[in-house]
């Protein structure tokens, strides 16, 4: 029984099928059947049948599903605590939108890491859709965003920041002028960062309530950009208010009638099973320092923002 073969069979009870399994391993089909087949020959079960409905576990194949991902989990654990312990440093992982990911995590997570000499944090941005599965296979040790609608009981959700998003558009554009309605609001152009493309936060149901064709879309690689273009009155922008504020007071934007709350959560396993520094992060992250880090506008310009699968490291 090898790590590959256990991580094969988790996909496949996680998924509920071979096909779904490879393309997320992102190996072929007749690898992960291969894998599958040695731990039946090992096990003397055939763990799973297939059944017009799905899957159908057998006894042995759902008590294996239960130990391999708490194998796997601490094989990940393992290796990450002892690279950590031989270099003498500490390292967390943390998980965010993207919205919060440009206009808030670069002031506190700067001011977090500063703390310590010897930590290092790794920020990656996600749909928070998948802040759950993230945290459960302890790819990530904290979530920031949208708290998701159901949480496994396994991860506690602490809320720290409130913030509204507000509808952006040149001095000169029509929309800034009168008050718009729904339908006229529906036609016009709508120049969005990357939380537009995600089914969980404010920016998704705004566009759901007014339900903006995907035509009248333009997402663009940061919501900073998105606003430029709106500058130039190429359209209307969705963006945070504390991050286009001087924008406004300094007449190069206005703003269009619509608006809406949101809140920022802070996501971790369970005190027992979070790793010490993500627990000291969800303190921390309430702090008045750590409001204020967050609220300074330290946003990044289009040529320094990264894209989801970009990985920065604070150290």
């Amino acid at each position: 029984m090898t790590p590959t073969q256990l991580r094969a069979f988790a996909a496949v009870v996680r998924l509920g099928s071979v096909k779904h399994a490879a393309a997320d391993l992102q190996v072929s089909e007749a690898a992960v059947s291969l894998h599958i087949g040695q731990l039946r020959k090992e096990f003397g079960d055939k763990l799973f049948v297939r059944t017009s409905s799905g899957l159908a576990f057998t006894p042995g194949g759902l008590r294996l599903a239960s130990r391999a991902t708490e194998m796997l989990n601490l094989q990940d654990r393992t290796i990450i605590e002892v690279r950590q312990a031989g270099g003498g440093r500490r390292l967390l992982r943390v998980a965010t939108e993207a919205l919060f990911a440009e206009h808030a995590a670069p002031g506190l997570i700067e001011l977090f890491a500063d703390r310590a000499n010897d930590l290092d944090v790794e920020l990656s941005s996600h749909d928070p859709g998948r802040f759950e599965k993230l945290l459960l296979t302890r790819t990530v040790d904290a979530a920031i965003g949208p708290r998701p609608a159901s949480l496994d009981a396994s991860i506690t959700s602490a809320h720290f920041l409130n913030y509204q998003v507000v509808a952006v558009a040149a001095p000169d554009h029509p929309m800034t002028r009168l008050q718009p309605g729904v339908n006229a609001l529906r036609e016009q152009r709508w120049l969005l960062g990357p939380s537009a493309a995600y089914d969980t936060g404010v920016i998704p149901d705004i566009l759901r309530r007014i339900n903006v064709p995907e035509g009248h879309q333009r997402i663009f690689q940061s919501h900073a950009a998105a606003v430029e273009e709106a500058k130039r009155g190429k359209g209307l922008a969705l963006a945070l208010s504390f991050a286009v504020a001087q924008a406004l007071v300094h007449g190069d934007l206005r703003r269009v009638p619509i608006q809406a709350q949101g809140t920022w959560s802070i996501l971790t396993l369970t005190a027992e099973q979070a790793p010490p520094t993500a627990a000291e992060l969800a303190r921390f992250v309430t702090t008045p320092r750590a409001t204020q880090a967050m609220l300074r506008d330290s946003g990044v310009t289009v040529r320094h923002f990264k894209p989801s699968i970009h990985v920065t490291l604070w150290s």
